[in-house]
C-alpha cells in the first residue's frame, strides 16, 4: 500500500506573525542575532557540492581538484579567521557540521569544541539527503558521532543544502533532534508536527547566506554586507514592538577568504553599535522559545 506523503502544509497551520502574541526577551532586548558557521566534508570521489570554477567545456570531471581545493582552503585557512573574529567578539556561534569533519578535520572540530561553539547536525558528509540510501541510519550515525565527540547530543539539525524528503522530520525527531533550520519561512520560531513528536523551526537564512549571494548570484562582497546591515536595521526597528531573529550563515571557503573577511567584520561592527542585541546560538534560541511554549518537556 502506498502511503501519502506528509506535505509541509500538513505539518503546520498557516500563521500570520501579526496574529501571534509577542514574546519577550530578557533585558528588553529587541533582536537575536544567530550566527551559523557551516563546516563540511567534500568527498573527492563525488562531484563537488558547488563550484567556483565551472567544469571545462561543461563536462563534469572526477576528481574535481580545483573546486575541492577551494573548499579545502576554508578548512586550512579561512576558518581560523572565523575563530579569531568570534574570539574577539565574545560570540559562540552555532556550528552546522558534517559529522565526518570530526574525523577528517579533527584539528578544526577540536578548536570549535574548545571555543564552546554549539554543534548542530548537518548530515554525515555534504551530499543531498535525497541521494542517501539509508537516511535514518545516516542521521543516527551523524548524531551519535557528534554526541561522542562533544559529550552532548545535538539538539539542532540543518540538512545539507537545506534538503529534506517528506519523511525527514519523523526521522529527525526519532533521532532526538529538537529544532531544525531547513524551514526558512518566518522571523520567529514555529512548531511543526511529526509522527514522532514536534519539532521547533528556527529562522535560518538563505538571503543572508554567503553561498546564494556571492557564489550563486555572483554579487560582490560589499553587497552581501549591505544586505546584512539593511536586514538588521529593519528587524531592530521592528523589535521595539516584538523581538525578531536574524540569522547569518557563512562558510570558511567563502567569507573566510582574505578579500571578504573585512565585510563580515564590518557587519558585526554595525550590529554591535546598537543596544538590545543578543548574540545567541540555536540551542539558546530553542531553550528560550521552549521555556515559553513548552513544546518539549
Amino acid at each position: 500500500m502506498t502511503v501519502s506523503p506528509t506535505l509541509p502544509s500538513d505539518r503546520v497551520p498557516f500563521s500570520a506573525i501579526v496574529d501571534r502574541p509577542p514574546m519577550e526577551l530578557p533585558g528588553k532586548a529587541r533582536i537575536i542575532v544567530w550566527t551559523i558557521v557551516n563546516l563540511e566534508v567534500w568527498d573527492i570521489s563525488r562531484p563537488m557540492a558547488r563550484q567556483v570554477i565551472p567544469a571545462p567545456t561543461g563536462q563534469v570531471l572526477l576528481p574535481d581538484v580545483p573546486n575541492w581545493s577551494w573548499h579545502e582552503y576554508g578548512m586550512r585557512v579561512g576558518v581560523w579567521r572565523f575563530f579569531d573574529l568570534y574570539r574577539r567578539l565574545g560570540i559562540q556561534p552555532t556550528l552546522s557540521i558534517n559529522a565526518r569533519v570530526v574525523e577528517d578535520y579533527a584539528r578544526v572540530a577540536q578548536e570549535a569544541k574548545d571555543a564552546g561553539w554549539e554543534f548542530m547536525g548537518h548530515a554525515w558528509e555534504q551530499m543531498p539527503i535525497h541521494k542517501v540510501e539509508d537516511q535514518a541510519a545516516m542521521i543516527n550515525r551523524c548524531m551519535d558521532r557528534l554526541e561522542d565527540f562533544t559529550g552532548k547530543r545535538p539538539v539542532g539539525w540543518l540538512g545539507p543544502g537545506l534538503t529534506q524528503t517528506y519523511e525527514t522530520p519523523e526521522l529527525l525527531a526519532e533521532a532526538g533532534v529538537k529544532y531544525i533550520g531547513d524551514w526558512v519561512y518566518d522571523d520567529e520560531p514555529t512548531v511543526i508536527t511529526t509522527q514522532k513528536g514536534p519539532l521547533v523551526t528556527l529562522p535560518y537564512s538563505v538571503e543572508l547566506n554567503d553561498i546564494p549571494t556571492m557564489i550563486v548570484q555572483h554579487h560582490e562582497s560589499g553587497y552581501w554586507q549591505k544586505k546584512c546591515c539593511d536586514q538588521f536595521d529593519r528587524l531592530w526597528q521592528e523589535g521595539s514592538e516584538r523581538p525578531r531573529i536574524m540569522a547569518i550563515a557563512i562558510h570558511p571557503y567563502i567569507s573566510g577568504q582574505p578579500h571578504r573577511i573585512k565585510y563580515l567584520e564590518e557587519v558585526y561592527a554595525h550590529i554591535n553599535a546598537h543596544e538590545g542585541v543578543l548574540h545567541w546560538n540555536g540551542a539558546q534560541i530553542y531553550d528560550w522559545y521552549n521555556s515559553q511554549h513548552r513544546v518539549h518537556g
